[in-house]
């Protein structure tokens, strides 16, 4: 069973950084719902700080996993960590391009999620479709929130909250599924 699991070893070793990820996305999620939409410059500032450390702590996951997943990842935490810094330099622009942002950000996550959920099948975990279905509900989130801006930008508090808590529960429940073959393949 261990020979199985070399390809993704080093991703299985390091689940603890998608589970600091996914706490990330769920604290700023909640930090946004309790916080009124009068003070979205400040919500901008923070998101912009978010998406700097995500991209940061996903860059590493990347470097750290360079034989396999890690491509899309560097992708994503370069492109993160750059708009972290824009919008932390014009907190206009971050206001009007949140909504974007965050749209092709889950966009992009889940279709990542859902190829890793089909991943997950191959490699025999049995409830790989919590994964696939949570995928799935990001991409119809994302196509939301792309196709209506100015719907989103009257709630976008709201709507934002619920997009990083949505990615928080996935990369969690990820992390959680390969601390799982990490015990499997130190087990076996």
């Amino acid at each position: 069973m261990k020979q199985t699991f070399n390809k993704i070893e080093k991703a299985i070793k390091r689940w603890y950084l998608m589970l600091i990820v996914g706490v990330i996305f769920v604290v700023l999620g909640i930090w946004t719902l309790t916080t009124p939409a009068d003070t979205y410059v400040a919500l901008s500032f923070v998101f912009a700080f978010g998406f700097l450390i995500n991209g940061i702590t996903e860059v590493i996951f990347a470097l750290s996993n360079k034989r396999q997943y890690w491509g899309w990842s560097l992708t994503l935490g370069i492109l993160s960590a750059v708009v972290g810094i824009l919008l932390l330099l014009n907190p206009a622009a971050s206001m009007a391009t949140l909504p974007f942002y965050v749209g092709f950000t889950l966009l992009f996550r889940s279709i990542s999620g859902m190829v890793t959920a089909y991943e997950m099948k191959q490699y025999g975990i049995l409830d790989w479709g919590t994964l696939m279905v949570t995928a799935v509900l990001g991409l119809i989130f994302s196509f939301l929130l792309l196709w209506n801006p100015l719907f989103t930008s009257v709630s976008v508090v709201v709507w934002t909250a619920l997009a990083f808590i949505l990615l928080g529960c996935y990369s969690i429940y990820f992390s959680f599924k390969l601390r799982k073959l990490n015990k499997m393949m130190n087990e076996g």
